[in-house]
């Protein structure tokens, strides 16, 4: 007889890791009391490097390089399991962007940084720029097209993820629970994002909070981009993911002094209508079709924790702003670790997330 496993945690990780475990044969449930999936129903859905290639986390870099390179392997495994996958891509490449003098300087510092780790964001001139993203205000200073770096609809990947694991044979449960004992398996892996504390008793993981839009373009509005627009904007960062029916601009973020308070605020929502609409002011014409905030969950040295708690836990959380882009690699891993028991684990990646480095 196969061997149980719980996976708790609704979103595309959690449900990842469902899916993949029960095809290497494990009696899984998927243990979702948010059906939605929180954290994931409010994600751009980047899948871009470039982006994170921030001076002082270069480990972060290091794990989003990695875990892009799953994609393509992810998504025709998916097709493989008879999931139709078209409506998931939408968009190949990301257009990096700056204002003013200082923006651009910023920019500036982010592209040097990315050449030690050999990614060449290519500098457009306006009419490329134009090209991609035909929006583009008057205000865009400088821009640099990462290609390769797209982005996907969060809500098409996780119902595609969700219906591979019903076809695998994943049984997904609401029923709420209130500690890992209640649960009846051999082992069970906590993908539960900033709610990983209520489960595992100190773990080092805290929420940021942000907010998000979905706006819907209306038949006489220009189309969206055909590209990721990734922009620094008078000394912040906003950026436009295309969709089928407009976009979604994102985002902000700040640390949550209560997690039970996801209600949007009006200057975080203000801010990205500003920015957005200086950056593409065509999109003023686009319909406000959704607010929404969300949770990020975040660690100490920005790397998620991800492996064993004790003999019968496995962690897989603290993914930050990346958890879309990281989760096919996020999967990998903790299938690895279950897999492997009780020999020890073969990713490289496994010492570096040790969720128990913090001890």
């Amino acid at each position: 007889m196969s061997a149980r496993l719980a996976v708790v945690g609704g979103g595309v990780i959690g449900s990842m890791i469902a899916w993949r475990a029960a095809r290497n044969g494990w009696r899984t449930t998927l243990h979702a009391p948010d059906i939605d999936g929180a954290g994931t129903s409010v994600a751009g859905g980047m899948l871009g490097c470039a982006g994170e290639g921030r001076p002082g986390e270069d480990a972060l870099l290091e794990f989003a390089l990695a875990a892009r390179d799953r994609w393509p392997a992810l998504l025709a495994d998916l097709e493989g399991s008879g999931v139709d996958t078209a409506d998931i891509m939408v968009a190949a490449d990301t257009l990096l962007v700056a204002a003013d003098s200082s923006d651009s300087g910023h920019l500036r510092a982010v592209i040097d940084h990315l050449a030690a780790f050999d990614m060449r964001p290519e500098p457009v001139d306006r009419n490329r720029m134009r090209s991609a993203a035909a929006m583009l205000g008057s205000g865009v200073r400088r821009g640099y097209l990462a290609s390769g770096e797209g982005a996907v609809d969060n809500r098409a990947l996780l119902a595609a993820v969700r219906c591979g694991a019903h076809s695998a044979g994943v049984t997904v449960t609401t029923e709420k629970f209130c500690r890992i004992d209640d649960l009846d398996a051999d082992q069970v892996v906590v993908a539960t994002g900033s709610w990983a504390p209520d489960l595992i008793e100190g773990a080092p993981v805290t929420a940021e909070k942000g907010e998000i839009l979905r706006l819907s373009r209306p038949p006489s509005a220009p189309p969206p981009p055909d590209v990721v627009v990734r922009a620094r904007w008078r000394g912040r960062s906003v950026y436009v993911v295309p969709r089928r029916d407009g976009v979604v601009v994102g985002a902000t973020q700040y640390e949550a002094g209560d997690r039970a308070d996801t209600a949007p605020r009006v200057g975080g929502v203000s801010d990205l209508l500003i920015d957005a609409t200086e950056l593409m002011p065509g999109l003023a014409e686009y319909r406000v079709a959704e607010i929404g905030s969300g949770l990020r969950p975040t660690t100490p040295d920005g790397l998620p924790l991800v492996g064993r708690c004790d003999d019968r836990t496995v962690v897989a959380v603290g993914h930050g702003r990346n958890g879309i882009l990281t989760a096919p690699l996020t999967a990998e891993i903790v299938v690895d670790l279950l897999d492997a028991a009780p020999s020890p684990p073969t990713s490289p990646w496994v010492a570096r997330l040790d969720p128990r480095r913090f001890a």
